[in-house]
């Protein structure tokens, strides 16, 4: 079967799910696709046992997706631009030093602490594994994806400051992840696998600033070439020129694309709206970019509910799994703490925040993604099954019960 029949399906998937969701489960749209998703691959696995020949071909069908890069290399583009076409500049600035800061001192001290940690819990189960491995799995799970759970907080009433922290957050948090996720496996794939902070440090700053510099650089141009002209189809097309073909250079000169496209989107959703659109212009392209963002992310969390089927999960990695789901909340809390204190008085966050943003920092399809993009000498077989468990537990449990904490701490 080729891609355009496979990608049908998974659309006439998405569509039937989210039908049954808005019509019936009527849970938040991210959450109730993945739990119909994952009811779907259960019932599947259990028929398997009867028919072992649907599964297989189901099987063979999904292996022809591949997930990792999927979202790593086309997905992610469009909905990192889409995110950040909706963010104003005037509240980035305001919260811009609690963004920061918890989108990478965060994301590193998560990286290394969890790294640390299961260096010592993996011999207790017989896994021996190096250090930089140990740092990969931590770069794994690190990443958050709190945009699934901005709706549900709306309308819990939370403050704005709040809302612009958790889409800043989510909108950075992603790039600078998969920046460390590379970085680390750069060197786990390196014929000696030691690690060496200098050449981490040095690959960290080329694939963030250069990501950063391309973003600046294609949103620019993307302005320049919108406010020279009025007409909104073409327009439309200058957008996605420049999600497409930023992330295909940022691909071929190896800076982050994520990065690339979340300043792109900043600057186009600011500059190139307010100086460069007409108000239908602007209308027409806000609309466009919120049903791409609707579309790939209903996709991309029924793909996440399908995978349940190709996963093998032991109870061994149930275990660690558990004790990865714990360890990962905890040290959330503490490597947003650590940052927070770095924050001058007039910022200081209080408890109830990180309260909030520890339970609503979900683990999404970046994680999962990037557990499969690993071989099998880099323990792919032990990581990816432990990742899917957390992401499940982070995106069913948290993402269901996060709005009744907001209420709560409110």
């Amino acid at each position: 079967m080729d891609i355009f029949h496979l990608f049908s399906i998974l659309i006439v998937l998405v569509a039937a799910f989210a039908y049954i969701n808005h019509r019936y489960i009527k849970l938040p749209s991210a959450i109730g696709l993945m739990l119909i998703a994952l009811i779907f691959s259960l019932s599947l696995i259990v028929l398997g046992h009867l028919d072992t020949g649907i599964t297989k071909q189901i099987q063979h069908w999904l292996g022809q997706f591949d997930f990792s890069e999927l979202l790593l290399n086309c997905m992610l583009s469009f909905m990192l631009f889409a995110g950040a076409i909706h963010i104003r500049f005037e509240d980035l600035k305001q919260e811009k030093l609690s963004i920061i800061l918890f989108s990478t001192i965060s994301v590193v001290l998560n990286t290394i602490v969890i790294g640390s940690l299961f260096f010592f819990i993996f011999p207790l189960f017989g896994f021996e594994i190096q250090y930089i491995q140990c740092l990969l799995f931590g770069s794994l799970v690190s990443p958050t994806d709190p945009i699934a759970v901005l709706s549900i907080l709306k309308q819990a009433g939370v403050s704005k400051s709040l809302e612009t922290k958790i889409a800043g957050e989510s909108l950075f948090n992603d790039g600078v992840a998969v920046v460390v996720f590379l970085s680390l496996l750069h060197v786990a794939q390196s014929s000696s696998g030691e690690f060496h902070l200098d050449a981490v440090l040095l690959l960290f700053a080329k694939e963030a600033f250069g990501g950063l510099l391309l973003g600046i650089v294609f949103g620019w141009v993307g302005y320049k070439l919108i406010s020279s002209i009025d007409n909104y189809q073409v327009e439309i097309m200058i957008t996605l020129a420049v999600v497409m073909g930023g992330y295909t250079l940022a691909y071929y000169t190896h800076v982050s694309g994520p990065l690339a496209m979340v300043v792109a989107g900043l600057i186009t959703g600011n500059h190139g709206k307010t100086l460069g659109m007409s108000d239908v212009t602007a209308d027409y392209v806000d609309k466009f970019w919120e049903i791409i963002d609707e579309i790939l992310n209903a996709a991309l969390f029924v793909l996440i509910g399908l995978e349940l089927i190709l996963i093998e999960i032991s109870s061994t990695t149930i275990i660690i799994g558990t004790l990865a789901i714990s360890i990962g909340l905890v040290v959330r809390y503490i490597t947003l703490f650590i940052p927070s204190l770095l924050i001058r008085f007039k910022e200081k966050i209080a408890h109830k925040t990180l309260l909030l943003l520890t339970w609503g920092g979900l683990r999404g399809g970046i994680s999962v993604a990037l557990a499969l993009s690993l071989t099998q000498e880099l323990n792919k077989e032990l990581f990816v099954p432990i990742t899917y468990l957390v992401v499940c537990f982070s995106i069913l449990v948290q993402g269901l019960t996060v709005g009744k904490l907001a209420k709560k701490l409110r």
